[in-house]
């Protein structure tokens, strides 16, 4: 097994084939580790194998990453994390993709570091639209698994800063209103991933694509193709 440390974070990892660099934000809310991609209706860990440099990590204190807890934390941390990942395995540049709560991960690096960045393919991020209750709910049972030692207040306040923003959480619309680069987003349709979430980020940003219909049966061998083509398209 593979760590990274950032601060007193101790960060897993895991690289995979060859080419140009893509790192992967996996789907899973504050679970959110590399395997959880098998469960998806599409993975990359399969798709993009023979084409690129998987980089795959477990966020902290999902999987088989740890990291401390304070009352301040929220997304800057993960974004910080994932940074220190591309920094530690000496990747200038590279491809986003992100499932789920990889949407506002991908939306927080665009803020903090977008020169970094060939291209994101979002596939249905999560967004705040009348839910904010079952983003409640799902940082509850993530909290009440945690080793002992972390304080009811300080997860209290920290539930805040992740989960009380708008619209994709770690950006407002202004903010995506800046985006350039090319984003290809694979529409969301339920109560995490809210319909309404991807057509903003498809009206605000400057260069986005929208697929709205992707992960049926019928539809997903044309999902991988139109991923795979729009990565190698930017590379």
């Amino acid at each position: 097994m593979t760590f990274f440390e950032n601060g007193d974070s101790k960060i897993f990892y895991e690289v995979e084939g060859e080419g140009t660099p893509v790192l992967l934000l996996a789907p899973g809310g504050m679970r959110s580790a590399n395997t959880l991609w098998e469960n998806m209706p599409w993975n990359p860990r399969e798709s993009l194998i023979g084409e690129f440099k998987l980089i795959g990590m477990d966020q902290r204190n999902a999987g088989k990453s740890e990291a401390p807890i304070s009352p301040t934390d929220g997304w800057s941390q993960y974004t910080l994390d994932q940074l220190a990942l591309l920094d530690h395995l000496g990747i200038e540049e590279c491809h986003l993709v992100g499932m789920c709560i990889g949407g506002p991960f991908i939306a927080g690096l665009l803020k903090a570091a977008p020169h970094r960045f060939l291209s994101a393919v979002m596939l249905q991020p999560v967004g705040i639209d009348g839910n904010r209750e079952a983003f409640y709910d799902m940082f509850d049972n993530w909290a009440d698994a945690l080793p002992d030692g972390f304080g009811e207040e300080t997860l209290k306040k920290f539930r805040g800063n992740m989960w009380d923003g708008e619209f994709l959480l770690t950006a407002s619309e202004e903010d995506v209103a800046q985006f350039t680069l090319p984003i290809l987003v694979l529409m969301g349709d339920d109560l995490y991933h809210p319909q309404i979430t991807s057509r903003k980020i498809a009206d605000l940003a400057h260069s986005v694509t929208l697929v709205e219909h992707w992960k049926s049966p019928e539809t997903l061998q044309k999902t991988d193709l139109t991923i795979r083509s729009f990565l190698s398209e930017h590379s």
